[in-house]
């Protein structure tokens, strides 16, 4: 009996081993102490390319001594804003009208709309105190992210101060907030797209594709309400302050910087150098960030600078999620120009124990602060006010400019931006020989590209066996701080099998299963490798997978560096790998993509002839389709600021000629399938090349049903031009 025993335990022992030994874990990344913190290296990368750029910025600083060192660097400034946030539309007739007027005890209410571009409504509230002397200082109020913009009781709370102070305020609503929502849905009665970060990084990603940026909108709506304020004969134009709260005291550092006539300005709560903000909360919403603003050498502390001697306020808490460690080194540099100018006493910091916003210690310093500068003297002491009613305050009819007004959006007018854009685009298509070139210039630029040096840092991390071929799980050194993993397999039988490289936009192990597509390939015979590029698979990002990116996908418009010009090196190093791996024919490479992969794929290919072959599943037909229609599905991270100056991805499609593509079910920018009409608009520059280089054939474009497996849709493309791949049969 003791030996039947022990002898079925054996058995069951063994048979639990070898169940063991075939569960198979495909991570590479897992269980490695030096690599816990994967989540956040896409992030620490372009930090790190953005703290080389300031560093060289911090440099040039350090050796600014004397008042002409200040007064060059501020022109230095001066022409590096007017690239990164300009050009300006012309000055155009504001059109403004009083749309009510509400009277309350010491002060009334006008409620304004005016036009900071033709048809593009700005609607405001113009706070008049009764008692006026003459002409009068003037404050504009902008306003941080709320949904009610101003009409938020600490909004209210300091603006109604300053009128019982005497001071003439107008508060505006920003874009995307308030009564100005840009992609507002009359059924629901709110925005289509989320609250306002929400539509303002939505309405980002459009303007950076055509070397714009919404911070330009929320400036030039800014100087324009400026604009108004001088034009009302209460208003003393050469007495004008601009002040306001987180995303308004943004707003404050770029209308203040790019608008001498803002006497005296006081940010709050946002100045904290681009460094500390980085490597803390990391990048924010869309209007935050310049376009290659931090390329082109700009800071926070530079915002302030180009002012001086103008006073400045800076208004900072210490448990801000806003640096206040930031917010004081901004002040220190300041301080030294500000010095140098003579003027040392016209920049201050005001600080606060508190979390995120006003408290009555910052309140009355800026109140103490315009009170000086603005040359109206009184009582600094925090009041208190009764607050204004929601319904009191609404400006427009309905409480929407775009159902009560209608006229244009930041959407629309971006578009016509993007027209004129496209339309020189195609006119640049008409010379193949010449723009194609050109396109592959554009696109190492614009994107960041940068050819890898070598193949380096592998690490083995083990292998499975599985029927017919191996899977080896490795890491691979990308172009920073990080690793690439990736699986490799490798089919039994087959001699010097060619390569494929298969890119997933969930990553090396979402197509990796038995019986998936990946074995697909292993079994037609070819090499297969599979990599997680960054922020995708094991090294994807941290938080929500599509929000975080995307903003982290805004220090790339920042840098220079894009997320797709740094996947595509790393997809070169992949392919490097393939080239040089014994035992695979590196001389018959295909890469295969699917989804918001194939973008950094185009890419990559234009630069790298050493990929044969390249099919694109389900790819987005163009960045054309996600600026010219109001709503898009496209993350930031997966798009090139600036592309669309000089190409599109069909002209990177177009510039691989006369290799074998296959585009398998475009996408539109919603991700669904692009219509006909659509998909042979957009490829059409494709195939006049393809057919311009004598291989029209080589290019072709097919579907892919959901009862279709890879055999049906991929086989005879992968066969044509090749000889038979499949491993010889086992006598």
């Amino acid at each position: 009996m003791r030996l039947r025993f022990w002898g079925a335990l054996a058995l069951g022992l063994a048979a639990s081993t070898v169940s063991v030994a075939q569960q198979e874990d495909l991570s590479v990344v897992a269980r490695y102490i030096a690599w816990t913190d994967a989540p956040n290296w896409l992030q620490k990368h372009l930090n790190a390319i953005a703290f080389s750029q300031l560093a060289a910025r911090r440099e040039r600083i350090g050796k600014l001594r004397t008042a002409e060192d200040w007064k060059a660097r501020r022109q230095e400034v001066r022409d590096a804003l007017a690239k990164v946030v300009g050009p300006f539309p012309e000055r155009t007739p504001l059109n403004p009208r009083v749309l009510g007027t509400v009277k309350k005890e010491g002060y009334r209410i006008e409620k304004v709309v005016f036009e900071s571009e033709p048809k593009f409504f700005v609607t405001a509230c113009l706070f008049i105190p009764n008692q006026l002397n003459g002409r009068t200082p003037a404050i504009l109020n902008v306003i941080g992210h709320t949904g009610i913009a101003f009409r938020g009781a600490s909004y209210q709370r300091l603006l109604l101060n300053l009128v019982q102070k005497g001071f003439i305020v107008l508060a505006m609503d920003p874009i995307g907030q308030g009564e100005r929502l840009q992609y507002y849905d009359p059924a629901l009665k709110t925005s289509s797209v989320g609250g306002s970060t929400a539509e303002h990084s939505y309405l980002a990603n459009q303007c950076f594709l055509v070397e714009s940026s919404a911070a330009r909108y929320f400036t030039w709506d800014g100087i324009r309400a400026i604009d108004y304020l001088v034009s009302r004969p209460e208003v003393d134009p050469a007495r004008i302050g601009v002040t306001g709260l987180s995303g308004g005291g943004t707003q404050t550092a770029y209308i203040a910087a790019l608008d001498d006539r803002v006497a005296a300005a006081a940010p709050a709560n946002y100045i904290c150098g681009l460094e500390r903000l980085f490597a803390s909360i990391g990048p924010q919403d869309g209007e935050q960030h310049f376009n290659r603003g931090v390329a082109e050498g700009l800071d926070h502390a530079d915002l302030l600078e180009v002012r001086a001697p103008k006073p400045t306020l800076i208004v900072a808490t210490t448990r801000d999620f806003f640096s206040i460690q930031g917010a004081r080194e901004v002040f220190a540099e300041t301080h030294k120009a500000f010095e140098a100018l003579g003027v040392r006493e016209n920049v201050e910091l005001a600080e606060d124990d508190y979390e995120h916003g006003y408290t009555v210690r910052t309140r009355e310093a800026i109140y103490r602060f315009f009170q000086k500068h603005l040359a109206l003297p009184g009582q600094a002491a925090d009041e208190k006010v009764s607050m204004v009613g929601l319904e009191e305050l609404r400006v427009t009819k309905t409480g929407q400019v775009s159902d009560s007004l209608g006229g244009e959006t930041v959407f629309s007018l971006n578009r016509a931006h993007a027209q004129r854009l496209l339309e020189r685009l195609e006119r640049s298509r008409a010379e193949l020989g010449t723009h194609l070139p050109k396109v592959k210039t554009a696109a190492r630029e614009l994107s960041g590209y940068l050819a890898p040096r070598e193949t380096a840092g592998l690490v083995f991390r083990g292998q499975y066996q599985r029927d017919g071929y191996t899977i080896e799980k490795w890491a691979m050194a990308g172009e920073g701080e990080y690793i690439v993993p990736f699986l490799l397999m490798i089919p039994a039988g087959v001699s010097n099998p060619p390569g494929v490289l298969y890119l997933h936009p969930r990553g090396k192990s979402a197509a990796a299963g038995r019986g998936g597509e990946i074995e697909w390939f292993v079994r037609q015979g070819y090499a297969v490798l599979a990599p997680d590029l960054p922020g995708v698979g094991e090294i994807g990002p941290a938080e929500s997978p599509a929000g975080r990116r995307s903003l982290t996908a805004f220090l790339g418009a920042q840098t220079g560096r894009s997320i797709v010009g740094i996947r595509a090196g790393d997809i070169a190093r992949c392919v490097r790998y393939l080239e040089s791996r014994p035992g695979i024919d590196g001389r018959r490479i295909v890469a295969v993509a699917r989804g918001p992969m194939t973008i950094p794929l185009l890419h990559a290919a234009a630069f790298n002839d050493s990929i044969g072959r390249i099919a694109l599943i389900e790819p987005l037909v163009s960045f054309e389709s996600v600026v010219m229609n109001r709503f898009y599905n496209t993350d930031f991270s997966d798009t090139v600021a600036n592309a669309l100056t000089a190409y599109d991805l069909p002209d990177l499609a177009a510039a691989l000629a006369p290799r074998p593509l296959l585009i398998v079910g475009p996408q539109d920018q919603l991700g669904a399938p692009a219509g006909k009409d659509q998909v042979e608009r957009e490829l059409r520059v494709v195939r006049a090349a393809y057919a311009h280089s004598g291989a029209a054939a080589r290019f072709s474009t097919t579907s892919w049903e959901a009862f279709q497996g890879p055999d049906e849709v991929l086989s005879e493309w992968l066969r044509s031009d090749q000889k038979p791949l499949r491993p010889k049969e086992t006598p």
